[in-house]
């Protein structure tokens, strides 16, 4: 019975720990700087993304799947953005919490967009050049 529990404790543990890790990723990557081509393809005119730019930057990535990447990124990206969304509404008290992490999203997916496009355009340009 012990050994249950101390299993249980175990994989709650490490799951906030994946969890953290994952989210201190996210962040990190959100403070790469996104190019004005990610904005002109999205539609943003905007110099900073917000909160609602996300689903603008995800339909550029889905507008052009053969970018490359893990798509697994995005399915988590999504779920949590979808969350944190949900309860910004349900709970008024973490409404700008909610806001901070949905641009964090936002930038993370538009970071990750822009560098599979610079990937891209440099496959090109190698594939020009010869």
């Amino acid at each position: 019975m012990i050994a249950i529990i101390l299993f249980c404790a175990l994989m709650v543990t490490l799951g906030q720990f994946g969890f953290y890790y994952w989210r201190t990723k996210v962040i990190s990557v959100s403070a790469l700087p996104v190019s004005d081509r990610v904005r002109a393809a999205a539609g943003i005119a905007a110099t900073a993304l917000g909160p609602g730019d996300f689903r603008a930057i995800l339909g550029v990535y889905e507008s052009a799947p053969h970018l490359g990447g893990s798509a697994g990124r995005f399915r988590a990206i999504r779920a949590y953005y979808a969350v944190v969304e949900k309860l910004g509404r349900l709970i008024p008290s973490i409404a700008k919490w909610s806001e901070v992490e949905m641009t964090s999203c936002s930038r993370y997916v538009a970071a990750l967009v822009d560098r599979n496009l610079e990937r891209n355009v440099a496959s090109a340009a190698q594939i020009i050049l010869t």
